[in-house]
């Protein structure tokens, strides 16, 4: 037993003298006074790029990385999404595409160091900015992003699971994270607690033990935004894109932070999308050009987004701005790696720019990924939503309308239905204030109107006498992701009224769409005598087919005359799709979700308004090696035409 205990003793020894030598061979540090990073002791820069690990499938994350270093990165940025980590309270997911540590242990097997933004917000256009929506249920009315104990507490147990997660990838340790963002662009909130900022930057300086470099991000040239933003002890960085005054804006940063290098967290080489807005550009020409001035300035800088990849499933934010704005399923972003990891020309352009200040690796690039296409293959009414929930749902009764949050449903869609107890006028008006965000009104199961946050509709006409029953189907289009609105919640929490009197006494009905529900029910169940009038009921609709083996490839899947909805692969959700307001039109669905014959593949889509086969009991779909995420955007086209008509009237 002793002899036992002292090679215990021994190899316990020998581990921590070999961390203390590799730990004293790599060193990450800031010298304020030359205005640079020092790795091992020499001054340093980085040329990074963003890659949300979230985004890409985790079969993927070596081809995306290699790909970003063979453009002559020397470094990857990513943010941690806490929401998907911790789905509820005290329930940790690190699995699968959220597996963190097999991401990091990636890129250090590829020589990259990595720029580590934890949030705990994040923005990137995720669901409530990243913030787990349960926050909402725990306390409406709790103060995000500030020291309110009540969120801090959960702030600091999410930490406490996550820093020793990552602690041993910290540079300083031997790992390849050279610097951890501890807040992001909090300097655009307006809040501006200091108490707030300083206990996250001495929380990471505990466990970490001093052993990582701390930053902040704010956007370049708002000066009140930066003053708030920053934090003592924690070097500041700014944002910003093509056509900027690089010295100006570098000049803001340093009357704010005397020393220090200067970096561009975030320098925009594209732009997110909208449903219904034309899908974002950014040339070439005005990359390189801005580019190459921040890397004469000696700055290092970070390529927002180098990979956008796929907000799959529900998990796209929204913005909140003029008007609410829900995201698109896509994030390509423009970007100079495209959604399906393709070499763009906007990627040749950056990497001759780069190759001008840092050394390009050897090696031929890459060359693009072969893409699958299918003939049309044919999807059979399975279901309608109102069946679907009848048999795999659990139903909430409240005299007033709960939130998704109450209801402890994250994501999706709810379906409010209650009794009219009271004669009408006809036709009555329904007001549904502040509905989020979208709601399909049906009488006795027939479709009435849609009431739309976006569109500002929040009242419509009905026919509804007594004894009816109303149903509004509400979708969730995503929690807004920055600025004030990220108390986003969801669905019906205001009285709804018909006429002039409140409708009480609700049961809600918490939609499942998760693989078991989809692929156990949907597809498999006989195809079933509509009940219902075909054009304005919700429905499932089924199909399988069979791939051969050595021809899966990644793909693009298009619907051509369907309006709008949810896509799922072998019980995957690809996401949203709403190819008639554009501008994406086609869903990216990656080679990894596919299985080859002799087994078979389940199709299944939920279409909320449109299918094209609403008299006949199949319809087809088409995988396509093209994908379409520039497509046409009608509703801003006719706001563009009444804004003129309007201009001209004016004149």
């Amino acid at each position: 037993m002793k002899i036992k205990m002292n090679r215990l003793l021994l190899c316990f020894t020998l581990v921590t003298l070999y961390v203390s030598m590799v730990s004293a061979q790599q060193t990450f540090s800031v010298d304020y006074e030359n205005n640079c990073f020092l790795k091992d002791g020499k001054p340093f820069r980085y040329v990074s790029g963003s890659i949300h690990y979230f985004r890409v499938p985790s079969d993927f994350w070596y081809d995306r990385i290699y790909k970003m270093k063979m453009a002559g990165l020397n470094a990857i940025q990513t943010y941690v999404e806490w929401s998907h980590h911790e789905p509820e309270p005290g329930v940790y997911n690190f699995k699968g595409n959220y597996d963190l540590s097999k991401f990091l242990k990636i890129a250090e097997a590829l020589d990259m160091l990595v720029i580590l933004r934890t949030g705990p917000f994040i923005d990137a256009e995720r669901d409530m900015g990243g913030l787990p929506y349960w926050l909402l249920r725990i306390d409406p009315k709790m103060k995000l992003r500030t020291s309110d104990s009540n969120y801090i507490k959960y702030v600091d147990k999410w930490y406490s699971v996550l820093l020793p997660i990552i602690e041993p990838f910290l540079y300083n340790n031997g790992g390849p994270i050279i610097t951890i963002q501890i807040e992001n662009e909090y300097g655009s909130t307006g809040l501006c607690d200091a108490q707030y900022k300083s206990h996250l930057r001495d929380f990471f300086n505990q466990y970490l033990e001093n052993k990582a470099v701390l930053f902040t991000t704010d956007g370049g040239g708002c000066e009140t935004c930066l003053r708030c933003g920053r934090t003592d002890e924690v070097l500041a960085t700014i944002d910003f894109g093509t056509g900027a005054n690089v010295s100006r804006l570098f000049q803001s940063l340093r009357w704010n932070q005397a020393k220090g290098p200067f970096v561009n967290s975030e320098f925009y080489a594209g732009h997110l999308d909208h449903w219904a807005k034309p899908h974002a550009h950014v040339t070439s020409k005005a990359i390189v050009k801005t580019l190459t001035h921040l890397l004469k300035a000696n700055a290092s800088v970070n390529v927002y987004m180098f990979h956008g990849g796929t907000s799959f499933g529900f998990s796209a934010g929204s913005n909140s701005g003029r008007t609410f704005q829900a995201c698109t399923t896509s994030y390509d972003f423009n970007a100079p790696l495209s959604e399906a990891g393709d070499l763009t020309p906007k990627y040749f352009a950056m990497r001759k720019v780069i190759g001008k200040f840092l050394p390009l690796p050897p090696g031929p690039l890459p060359k693009p990924a072969p893409k699958m296409k299918s003939g049309p293959i044919k999807l059979t009414k399975s279901i309608s939503l109102w069946d679907y929930i009848s048999m795999n749902t659990e139903s909430v009764f409240s005299p007033t309308p709960l939130s998704f949050e109450q209801l402890y449903h994250p994501y999706g869609f709810v379906v409010y239905r209650t009794t009219v107890t009271f004669n009408t006028a006809d036709p009555s008006i329904l007001t549904v204030n502040n509905i989020a965000d979208r709601g399909h009104v049906y009488v006795d199961k027939v479709l009435q109107g849609i009431l739309s946050r976006e569109q500002k509709v929040f009242s419509i006409p009905v026919r509804a006498f007594k004894g009816q029953t109303i149903d509004i189907l509400v979708e969730n289009q995503g929690r807004v992701c920055a600025g004030s609105g990220i108390h986003d919640q969801k669905g019906i929490f205001q009285k709804v009224t018909l006429g002039s009197l409140a409708l009480l006494d609700w049961t809600m009905i918490p939609i499942p769409l998760d693989a078991k529900s989809i692929d156990t029910i949907a597809w498999k169940k006989s195809v079933r005598k509509a009940k219902y009038d075909p054009a304005s009921t919700p429905m499932l609709y089924g199909g399988q087919f069979t791939l051969e083996r050595g021809a899966i490839f990644d793909t693009f899947l298009q619907l051509d005359g369907w309006h709008k909805g949810v896509a799922f692969i072998n019980g995957f959700n690809l996401g949203r799709y709403w190819p008639i307001v554009g501008p994406q039109v086609t869903l990216y669905a990656p080679s990894t979700l596919f299985q080859a014959e002799p087994a078979v593949n389940n199709l299944t889509i939920l279409e909320l308004e449109h299918a094209p086969c609403q008299k006949a009991n199949t319809c087809v779909v088409q995988f396509v090696d093209n994908h379409i995420i520039n497509g046409a955007t009608p509703l801003n086209k006719e706001r563009r035409i009444h804004g003129n008509k309007f201009l001209r009237q004016t004149m």
